[in-house]
């Protein structure tokens, strides 16, 4: 194997925990933690950063070289954490998410997110974020899928999904993060996803000397949740 004895630590997206990653099975020692606030996990009081997150997972690896992975907003937290801390991180796996700081138009996004949730309750996210997490393939022939992820969604804290919208929004580019490191890196997006477009997860791979794209079909954002056995394939062949 490429990472003999190296745990493979996988960070959820958002809204979700780490149930998401319920359906992997793949050829190392898994760690799956909820990030901060998600999954019943204290949020506590500190300011909205990734950063911080970032710590929380710093402080679990501990001493140990790791394959650090996360989908969307773990994603950002991978690079939070290679940015605090780069002898930890013997490889990456980035799925479905990009190294750009948000535009303003994503910024004011997220916060009327936050905002709304404030004034009313979180009642309504899973409506507002289930037709862009899924794919059209997933949407239209998966129910159990798109249930599953209904319920993952309408499960977390209203205060953590607004504190994790606004540390989201404050992120910084990670371009030169990843561009100065050389660690061997899988990047996978859905073929149906339509937050991360293929120029992004493209503009990704260029950034880094090792980097391998892989692009899963009928998948939307969420490739481990719509399509698990190919992801975990795909996950398993690249540590090997």
């Amino acid at each position: 194997m490429r990472f003999p004895d190296t745990p493979l630590v996988l960070l959820h997206a958002f809204p979700l925990d780490s149930r998401m990653w319920a359906g992997l099975s793949v050829l190392a020692e898994l760690i799956t933690p909820n990030q901060r606030g998600f999954g019943g996990a204290p949020l506590g009081d500190a300011e909205p950063s990734l950063d911080v997150v970032a710590a929380d997972v710093i402080s679990l690896i501990g001493d140990r070289r790791v394959v650090l992975g996360g989908c969307s907003m773990g994603g950002y937290v991978a690079m939070a954490v290679l940015r605090a801390a780069p002898h930890l991180v013997a490889g990456l796996v980035l799925v479905s998410t990009r190294a750009s700081a948000d535009t303003a138009a994503g910024r004011a996004n997220r916060a009327a997110m936050a905002t709304r949730i404030a004034e009313e309750g979180p009642g309504f996210v899973p409506d507002a974020v289930l037709p862009t997490l899924l794919g059209d393939s997933t949407l239209e022939r998966r129910q159990s899928i798109v249930d599953d992820v209904r319920m993952l969604v309408s499960e977390q804290d209203g205060a953590t999904i607004a504190w994790a919208q606004r540390a989201m929004a404050a992120r910084p580019d990670s371009s030169d993060v990843l561009r100065s490191t050389d660690v061997p890196t899988l990047i996978v997006r859905g073929e149906q996803d339509t937050l991360i477009p293929p120029a992004d997860a493209d503009a990704l791979a260029d950034l880094m000397p090792k980097a391998e794209v892989v692009v899963l079909a009928g998948a939307g954002h969420l490739p481990p949740l719509e399509v698990p056995e190919e992801f975990t394939g795909a996950v398993a062949r690249w540590l090997e």
